[in-house]
């Protein structure tokens, strides 16, 4: 998106570098990359030497690669007075990574707010990904139009939600309007998950059910409801294995916040 406002091919003045692909050149002035992947040149080149700024997004996501690069970013800055870097996110608690980054000033950019109700599960449930469908159901048959948004932990969870929801819907007939199923998740061909920007058909609602990379990555007009069971599948270290693995895990409270 941002090669297409700048005009100029992906690549070039702007690129991205992310595992096992690198789509960036000498003549590269914006690069887009993941944590993990500053992190390693971090490692090689301590100081950030090619960089003049550095901007980490998402700051409350604060997963054992960011808390690193703020405590790396910090001794760089010492280093380098000519470095700027900036910390961004919509929930952070600006004042803490403030005073971490020796009294660094805040800056506000105000955004569009939307009035947001916030309705809990009145006790928990063991099956969260059974109530979560159910809740689709109660949303598409009896509230008013507008579309869905449901947060799950992987595609296979994914997968089994719309086939599930296809299923219960095909089964009510022609009694309830239609539900189009759009799943998200990387691993989704890119003219798959671009299908989640179309507006549903006059008459029909939209459900997205996708991975926390709906949380900050996509904006999605037209969703009214979002219905979110409280997990995320991340990788964690086993401190007795030795390796890293998947697990799925409750989000904090600045990632419910994001998602609602």
């Amino acid at each position: 998106r941002v090669s297409e406002e700048f005009g100029c091919t992906l690549g070039h003045e702007v690129g991205y570098t992310i595992r096992f692909e690198d789509c960036t050149c000498a003549e590269t002035k914006i690069k887009y990359m993941t944590d993990g992947m500053l992190l390693r040149e971090c490692l090689l080149d301590p100081d950030l030497s090619t960089y003049s700024v550095i901007m980490l997004d998402e700051a409350h996501e604060r997963t054992i690669h960011t808390d690193v690069l703020f405590g790396l970013m910090k001794k760089v800055i010492q280093k380098r007075k000519d470095i700027k870097l900036i910390v961004t996110s919509a929930t952070l608690d600006a004042v803490k990574f403030s005073t971490y980054f020796y009294e660094a000033p805040i800056f506000t950019i105000p955004g569009r707010s939307f009035p947001v109700e916030v309705m809990y599960a009145l006790e928990p449930n063991t099956d969260y990904l059974d109530e979560a469908l159910i809740t689709v159901m109660q949303i598409h048959v009896s509230e008013p139009p507008g579309d869905i948004l449901v947060f799950l932990t992987g595609q296979e969870e994914i997968d089994t939600s719309c086939e599930i929801l296809y299923s219960r819907i095909k089964s009510l007939g022609a009694n309830v309007p239609e539900l189009v199923i759009l799943p998200v998740y990387s691993a989704l061909p890119s003219e798959m998950q671009t299908r989640i920007f179309e507006p549903a058909p006059p008459g029909s609602r939209k459900v997205v059910i996708a991975t926390n990379i709906a949380e900050t990555s996509l904006t999605i007009d037209g969703i009214y409801y979002v219905v979110d069971p409280g997990f995320v599948k991340q990788k964690v270290y086993n401190s007795k294995s030795g390796i890293d693995q998947l697990l799925v895990t409750p989000i904090s409270q600045a990632q419910a916040k994001q998602r609602a």
